[in-house]
Formats: C-alpha cells, sequence, structure tokens
C-alpha cells in the first residue's frame, strides 16, 4: 500500500499515532498544523488498537513513541514490516541514546524526531513520504524487469529449440538430398551431359543453402552462450582451417604461408576463434582474383601474455573503397560473386567483439584485402577462474 506524493500533498493526510499521552499528540498537531500540513489523526496506544487502525483507518504516516504501559515502537515497527506495509514509520519520543536511533533505523524507521524539536517533524513527514514514492517506483521498475527477464529466458530456450531444429531437421535433409545426388550420377550410365549439369546446380544450391544454415548456426550460437575459456593451440587450428577448405574450388591454386611467434599460451574460446579463422580463410579463397596467376594467403600472428595479434592478408579481387564501411553489416554483399546470405564478415565482427578485441580492414581493388584482429589473451582469466575453483572445492572438504 502506498499512494502518491501529489495524491498526498494535495489532500488531508492520515497519520496514525501510537501515544499514550493526550497533551504530547496536542503538541504534535500543533507542529504539524503551524507548517501548513492539513491532516487527520488517530490515537491508539494498545497493540489491538495499532492493528486494528492499521486496516481501518488506512494511514498515510505512522507517529509512533517509542515507549508505551503494554507496546513500543519496536513492536509496531515489526508489525507494519510482517504486512509489507509501505507507509513511512516515524519514531517520535523523548530523549533517545544514538545507538537506539541507528537501530530503529536499521529495523525499517524512516526517521526519528525529539518532542523538544517538533520543528522538524513536518519536513521529516514529507521526506519520508517521497523517499517511500521513489523506493516504490524502484521495486515496480525491478519488478517489471524481472518480468522482462523471465520472458528473454522463455525466448531463449525457444530459440535453443529453434537452433536445434535448423542444425537437425533441416542440414540432416539437405545432406540426404545431396547424397542421392551423388548416387545417381554414379547410375547415370548415359553420362548425360546436360543432367551432369543439372545435377552440378542442384549440389551448388544444397552446398548454398547449408552455408547459410551453417552462419546462423554460428551466429546464434555466439550471441547467447557464455564464453568457454581452453588453451589453445593457434597454429594447428589455422592448419585445420585450411585442411577443412582444400576441397572448395580453386583453393588448390592459392599459396599459403604462415608465420607464427608464440611468446606465450594462448588461452580463448576456441570455438569462436575457429569460426573468425574458418570464415577468412573461406573468403579469401572464394574471392581470390582469377586474373593473378599467383594467388596467396598470408597470416601473421603474434601470441603474448596480453593479445593475440593476427594480420590476414590476400591478394584477391579487394573491395570497393565506397564498400569498406559496410563489409561488417548483416546480410551485405559487396560483390556479385558473392553466393552467400551475407552473414560471414558480420559473424567475423560480432565475435571479434565477444571476445573482447577488435578488428580492422584495409583494401584495395584489384589488389587484395588485410584483416588486423587483435584479441585478449585471457590467460590471466583463466588462472583466476582455476584458483577459485580449487578454492571453492577446498571448502567443500
Amino acid at each position: 500500500m502506498i499512494k502518491t506524493i501529489t495524491r498526498l500533498m494535495e489532500k488531508e493526510l492520515k497519520i496514525l499515532m501510537l501515544e499514550d499521552i493526550q497533551d504530547d499528540v496536542g503538541l504534535i498537531e500543533r507542529a504539524l498544523r503551524k507548517q501548513g500540513i492539513s491532516f487527520s489523526s488517530k490515537r491508539v496506544d494498545t497493540r489491538e488498537e495499532f492493528v486494528d487502525a492499521l486496516d481501518e483507518f488506512d494511514p498515510d504516516v505512522i507517529l509512533s513513541d517509542h515507549a508505551l504501559p503494554q507496546f513500543n515502537s519496536l513492536e509496531a515497527l515489526n508489525i507494519c514490516r510482517k504486512q509489507n506495509l509501505e507507509v513511512p514509520f516515524i519514531l517520535v519520543t523523548g530523549t533517545v541514546s544514538e545507538e537506539f536511533a541507528v537501530s530503529c533505523l536499521k529495523q525499517g524507521a524512516d526517521d526519528y524526531v525529539l518532542k523538544s524539536n517538533l520543528v522538524r517533524l513536518p519536513s521529516a513527514i514529507q521526506n519520508a513520504l517521497k523517499q517511500r514514492h521513489h523506493e516504490h517506483k524502484r521495486r515496480k521498475a525491478e519488478k517489471a524487469l524481472r518480468k522482462q527477464n523471465e520472458e528473454l529466458v522463455k525466448i531463449n530456450k525457444e530459440l535453443d529449440s529453434f537452433v536445434y531444429s535448423v542444425s537437425h531437421n533441416l542440414r540432416a535433409p539437405l545432406m540426404s538430398v545431396l547424397g542421392l545426388i551423388n548416387l545417381v550420377q554414379i547410375e547415370n550410365k548415359k553420362n548425360d551431359a546436360t543432367m551432369n549439369g543439372y545435377f552440378a546446380m542442384m549440389q551448388q544450391s544444397i552446398h548454398k543453402l547449408d552455408d547459410t544454415l551453417k552462419e546462423i548456426l554460428d551466429y546464434s550460437r555466439n550471441a547467447r552462450s557464455e564464453l568457454n575459456i581452453e588453451k589453445v593451440d593457434f597454429k594447428r587450428m589455422v592448419e585445420d582451417s585450411f585442411e577443412r577448405m582444400k576441397y572448395m574450388d580453386g583453393s588448390d591454386t592459392i599459396e599459403k604461408s604462415i608465420f607464427f611467434d608464440e611468446q606465450s599460451v594462448l588461452y580463448t574460446d576456441p570455438y569462436r576463434l575457429s569460426v573468425i579463422i574458418n570464415n577468412l580463410v573461406s573468403n579469401a579463397i572464394k574471392y581470390k582474383d582469377p586474373n593473378k596467376g599467383h594467388n596467396i594467403i598470408h597470416i601473421e600472428s603474434t601470441v603474448t601474455d596480453m593479445m593475440l595479434s593476427i594480420v590476414f592478408r590476400d591478394n584477391g579481387i579487394g573491395i570497393s573503397e565506397s564498400y569498406i564501411n559496410k563489409i561488417f553489416d548483416m546480410f551485405f554483399r559487396a560483390t556479385e560473386r558473392s553466393e552467400g546470405a551475407g552473414l560471414g564478415l558480420y559473424i567475423v565482427k560480432e565475435t571479434v567483439e565477444k571476445l573482447h578485441g577488435e578488428i580492422s580492414v584495409k583494401s584495395v581493388m584489384g589488389e587484395g584485402t588485410v584483416f588486423t584482429i587483435d584479441i585478449p589473451n585471457l590467460k590471466v582469466t583463466h588462472e583466476s577462474l582455476v584458483n577459485e575453483k580449487l578454492a571453492h572445492s577446498e571448502q567443500q572438504m
């Protein structure tokens, strides 16, 4: 229960007073009227009367003396807390120790005012009402945020199901169709050139769709899964990427040169790093320059305690200056030779940023492209996590 500050300031305040001395009630009322506060009041001095008044009188403010013959302010405060009342509770009492006043505030009282200084009571009431109002708004916002978070958790679970569906229910049938096409080609005794052309187009379309599905999976996994920090053999990862791409059209005509400067052990997310390398290698092969007799992919990498730095260079067709600021946009295609969904470099940038790194690009049409990537070495983070797990295990023993 809480009422807005505007309503409370414009209308008459309902003040419940827990007080056993009528003369003190008169002094309190006089101090409030002197400051122009409009109010009605109800006095109670027993537990039963106090509990009944909370429900029947529905106060906007509670003013409580500390010591009554059979009841006290701390008991009254505890009743309010148990009922989850959002009504300002102000202690109005005689001389008390500073320790006692602090104790009351810690237990939920909004303020305390000495009866010898009632001139401060009106401002104490107004401040308490404002504070309760702000607290109510904060809790309301937190409740709305929790609800949104619950909805997001539900959406994420649904996305997990969708990703599984993409991975299994779509890709598996595609591979089955591709296998059937291969069988039909083998059984094509006449070796009909026209039919073989149709088969090749079908295979190309299937591979294109499968690549798009894999890009969607990579994007989803990067966006929603936590970092998995492990020791990474970067040299082996690059070699595996080239091995994986060796069946791509034109891969066998490209000269690969790699330089590794490993000054430290690398710790990062191996899956995400492989996504970056695979996409860049694949792009360099796709967009090699057919007019050049000598196509190259050159990778230089340096691993220090702080950073993995990668320079990825090719002499392919290059990127137009007018497109250079758009190549990391979702679904952007810089050339008609692009057969994918335009997600590759977008995923690369998103993945680099997920690893807390940076990526930049320089390119000249007809000359080639250079990607520069800096990714933090999470060696220290990994060691800290290991130490935390060890400490936790020791505490459990």
